[in-house]
């Protein structure tokens, strides 16, 4: 796979609500990609790396082409590396504004199915006990996974 130039704007600055409880799995030429801090489910949050974006019909033609491709790309690694029943995508935003998308890997028979997982559970935080090993790990997991399907 040929790389893509990067399309984050330089002076980018993501809200601080939007960071909160996440950690940073990778850039990606538009999306800068987040592991959510829920180890319940498989889960990212791909952040679109321009200000002043809230709706996917904000960005440019380009970019919503460019993110289309970052959000399947980043849907098949959960499916590929997780293998769920179901993979969710969603970009609501009714509580940060600032434009993201959801991935998450759902199974059959878990705490919200088939409901949506916003609110339905506590979060689950990956472990500090063990100093960040099964979050580096998960970590790791997508790196390997989402270079199967874009170039990173």
């Amino acid at each position: 796979m040929a790389a893509v130039a990067s399309r984050a704007s330089p002076d980018f600055k993501m809200w601080d609500q939007l960071a909160a409880g996440k950690f940073e799995v990778l850039p990606l030429p538009l999306c800068k990609v987040l592991l959510n801090n829920d180890k319940t489910w498989p889960w990212l949050v791909l952040v679109p790396q321009q200000n002043d974006m809230v709706e996917m019909h904000d960005l440019s033609e380009e970019d919503q082409l460019q993110l289309m491709k970052e959000v399947m790309a980043c849907s098949k690694a959960v499916s590929s590396g997780w293998n769920p029943t179901k993979v969710n995508v969603g970009a609501i935003g009714c509580v940060c504004r600032q434009l993201h998308v959801h991935i998450l890997g759902r199974y059959e028979g878990d705490a919200a199915w088939p409901g949506p997982v916003w609110g339905a559970t506590k979060a689950v935080p990956y472990p500090e006990d063990d100093n960040g090993a099964e979050r580096d790990a998960t970590i790791a997991k997508f790196k390997v996974e989402i270079a199967k399907h874009i170039a990173v």
